[in-house]
């Protein structure tokens, strides 16, 4: 599982919302007395970000006293991630705790509903999800879908080949540019190229000319069946991905089609999870 907030984050998230100390906690005269918070969930959770959760629990002076990794799947009403420590300590790092786990554990549970309802009808399915994230929110959203089952699509722009229209038109057309296909696998050898196709007849067309994955975007199940057979009689070897539109209510129709990758941005998008929290003297 990728984990990769480094302490800067942490203590970015914690500096935000504790910019200058807790001044109802001060004025009450109870930051000395120790106490125990308890994060529990309030409905089925898939876990993320209990590690950065525990870390900024840490940073503010409490103690973790247990921790469940994430990724864990949870039914409701279950303790997952308590601490001890001055009570100024734990109402510093409560809601910033909260506000991760949250958001992070909205986006794994989503992920492994779809991931579950996917591989349920087509096991050897891979489910990836788009750059579509949140700005300033892409490590925790990576860790979230990886908690989930899924791998990211594209990381970025920096590592992956992939060719839409808005490429084309400046080649020509698409037409013009499948024609290059050949030269660019010698400029780029270690990465696949991934064309994207908005019909069925280009989907045929990139099959044709050695792309490594055809990407079909915003096509309905039913005419996606149809295009996965034609696609696999011109071409058996090329990989086939969809994207545009794919969500819980209709991934394992998408599943069925027989394509071999779902791309989808739906997960970044929803309720975040409902997670407990008390907050009592020891």
């Amino acid at each position: 599982m990728i984990n990769c907030l480094p302490d800067s984050d942490i203590e970015c998230f914690i500096e935000e919302d504790v910019p200058y100390g807790d001044l109802t906690t001060h004025l009450l005269g109870i930051g000395d007395r120790t106490g125990q918070i308890i994060f529990s969930t309030r409905e089925e959770t898939t876990l993320c970000c209990t590690e950065e959760a525990a870390r900024v629990l840490r940073k503010c002076g409490a103690t973790i006293t247990s921790c469940m990794p994430s990724g864990t799947k949870l039914f409701a009403g279950i303790d997952f991630l308590a601490a001890q420590g001055p009570t100024r300590a734990l109402h510093a790092g409560w809601k910033v705790a909260l506000n991760l786990l949250e958001h992070a554990s909205g986006i794994a549970s989503r992920t492994q509903r779809i991931v579950e309802k996917a591989t349920s009808v087509n096991p050897a399915l891979s489910v990836v999800t788009t750059r579509k994230s949140f700005p300033g929110t892409k490590k925790i959203a990576i860790k979230a879908i990886t908690s989930g089952g899924a791998l990211p699509h594209r990381l970025g722009l920096s590592e992956t080949v992939l060719v839409f229209k808005q490429h084309t038109t400046f080649l020509g057309g698409l037409e013009s540019f499948l024609s290059t296909i050949a030269e660019l696998r010698v400029k780029a050898r270690e990465t696949k190229i991934i064309v994207e196709a908005d019909t069925c007849e280009e989907a045929l067309l990139i099959a044709r000319n050695g792309a490594d994955i055809v990407q079909l975007d915003k096509i309905s199940p039913d005419e996606l069946a149809d295009t996965v057979t034609a696609i696999r009689t011109v071409n058996p070897n090329i990989l086939i991905s969809a994207a545009g539109g794919i969500n819980e209510s209709n991934a394992a129709e998408y599943a069925k089609t027989g394509i071999d990758i779902i791309v989808l941005s739906s997960v970044y998008f929803g309720k975040p999870s409902d997670i407990g929290v008390t907050i009592q003297p020891v």
